[in-house]
Formats: C-alpha cells, structure tokens, sequence
C-alpha cells in the first residue's frame, strides 16, 4: 500500500481531532479527502507527511513508518499545504533549485528543475520573483517543490483555495496528469473537484470517516428521490405539474439556481425539476402531461443524486 492507516487517534487535550482512523491507499490512486471545516482532514495530512505525530494508532507510507522512519518516509512524499509557504523574494527557478540541493537529488538537479518548470507550466515565469506571481501560479510553484524529488505519494492540502475559475481549471487538470503516475491524496471543499478528479473520496466529520467509496458509489449511497429535469415549450404552472401521477416534489430553475416551489406562489416557467420516488419512472407520465396539455417538451433528462447531497447528508449535525 501507499499509504496505510491504522486507529490513528489524534487528541488536543479533551478534544479529538481524529478518533479511531483507518485507511488504506493503493499505488496510482487519487483519493479526495473531504471533511467540514474542523473535521480532521488536516491533522491526517500532517501526520501523513511527518508534521504531528499521532496520539495513538500508527501510520506508514510507502512501507516506511511515519513516527520511526520519517526520513525515509519524507523521501516518499510531496507535500503541498494549505498555506504554501514560498519565499517570495526568491525568483521561481532558484527556488526551485534550492529545494533540489535540500533532497540532494542523484539526478542532476538543473535537469529537474527544469522537467519540474515546463511540467507545471512555469516556463514564461521562470526568471520572476515569486512575490510577484498570481495565486495560480503561486500554486504551480507549490507542486513543483512538491514533485521536485520525483515523490511516489503526493499529498495535497486544499489546492485549488482561492483560484479563479481559470486557474482552477489548469491546476485540476495538472493534478490529473501527475496522478497519472503517483499516488495522490488531496483535501477540498469543492466536490466538483472530487468527481473531476479523484477515483475514490473519503469523508470526515467529527474526526471519524462517515464514508469510504468510489465517487460513483457514494453518489448514490444516501437514499434519495429519483428526479428528472424537463424544459417544455411554454410555460406552465407548477400546480399543473404537481398533478401528474408519480410526482411527488417539483421545483423550478431561476437563473441556474434551483428554487423549491411553494403551493401558495405556484410560479411560472418552462424548465422544471420534477421528484418521483426511487424507482419510480415518471417519463411515461410527463410525456402523456405535455400532449394533454398541447406543450413539447424540448428536453427531458434524468438526474442522479450529486456528491455535494450525498455529503451534506453525511456530515448533518
């Protein structure tokens, strides 16, 4: 295994940051590590990468125990924290360079560097100071110090915080090349990410995980309503829609944001999110509605449960 974690136990004097946590990663894995703030999934990084040791349990990387054999285990390991801590007065390639000389790399480290600057798409900033660099960039610099040693765990603390759009696009799609051929386990709030990226995701809550599956999987693991989103030619009121057998839920969307429909309003529009119990296929029904009613539907799709509810569901108070 990569990584592997056994009843790791981490306590702040009455308060556990972790309770009882077990876990195992295989080689070329991308895992997501998901919590709500405070959950834990900081503190697993940091034990991970040598930072804190565990209270109780033990962890190893790689084969290496994180507690006895850190040395060998920093060896194994790129580690990115949520912070990024650069020095910014330093130009990009000399940074860089100065990482190579601290893992005294057998490789000649100008080569590496090098690999690491066009790996990260760093080449146009190569010779500027890492102050005056974006956030985006800022990021690329963090995973090339990262890399730089040619790790075989790369472990990632929250990073795509704070990027634009943009750049959030250009590191996910970095992080799923480098992942191609490392191990990598990542923390983030944003589940798109996770299903951008990640074959399996883990969730904290409270210190303990609360589910370990393929994304796919956990899609679908808190029972939910099956639902199809349906745009029909005109108009029509949600007390119609209401109507049709099967039906149990319905609501609108208003300028990409859904809205639960209220009996009293009963607003207008053409696009609606139509519930049906699990099981249940109401497309039969909607299709009988829209002749019956003289409407054409233009579009009709159905909807699995998202991540973002699955986890909402898990991490409830």
């Amino acid at each position: 295994m990569s990584i592997s974690v056994r009843n790791i136990t981490k306590q702040y004097g009455v308060q556990k940051a972790l309770d009882n946590v077990s876990l195992e990663v295989k080689p070329g894995e991308i895992i997501g590590l998901l919590g709500p703030n405070g959950a834990g999934k900081s503190t697993l990084m940091k034990i991970l990468t040598c930072f804190l040791p565990a209270t109780s349990g033990n962890a190893s990387v790689c084969g290496f125990d994180v507690l006895d054999q850190s040395i060998e285990v920093r060896k194994k390991v790129g580690y990115l924290p949520e912070n990024n801590p650069l020095y910014l007065d330093l130009y990009v390639k000399e940074f860089l360079a100065f990482i190579a000389g601290t893992h005294q790399l057998k490789k000649d480290p100008r080569k590496q560097v090098a690999e690491m600057i066009e790996l990260t798409g760093l080449q146009d900033e190569q010779h500027k100071k890492i102050g005056a660099l974006s956030k985006g960039y800022r990021q690329r610099v963090g995973l090339a110090q990262a890399l730089i040693h040619n790790p075989e765990v790369l472990i990632l603390d929250e990073p795509t915080s704070g990027l634009d759009p943009n750049q959030l696009l250009e590191i996910r799609h970095l992080i799923k090349n480098i992942g191609a051929t490392k191990t990598v386990m990542l923390s983030t709030h944003i589940m798109q990410e996770v299903e951008a990226i990640c074959d399996r995701a883990i969730i904290i809550h409270k210190g303990k995980i609360v589910a370990d599956d393929s994304t796919k999987n956990l899609q679908h693991m808190v029972t939910s309503k099956a639902g199809i989103r349906v745009e029909f030619s005109s108009p029509v009121t949600g007390m119609l829609l209401s109507g049709i057998p099967g039906v149990t839920e319905v609501r609108l969307y208003e300028d990409s944001n859904e809205q639960r429909v209220s009996n009293e309003k009963n607003p207008v529009s053409a696009l609606w999110h139509l519930t049906s119990e699990p099981g249940q296929d109401i497309r039969a029904n909607v299709f009988k509605f829209a002749v019956e009613n003289q409407l054409t539907v233009l579009s009709l799709q159905r909807e699995e449960q998202k991540l973002e509810e699955a986890f909402q569901e898990l991490t409830k108070n």
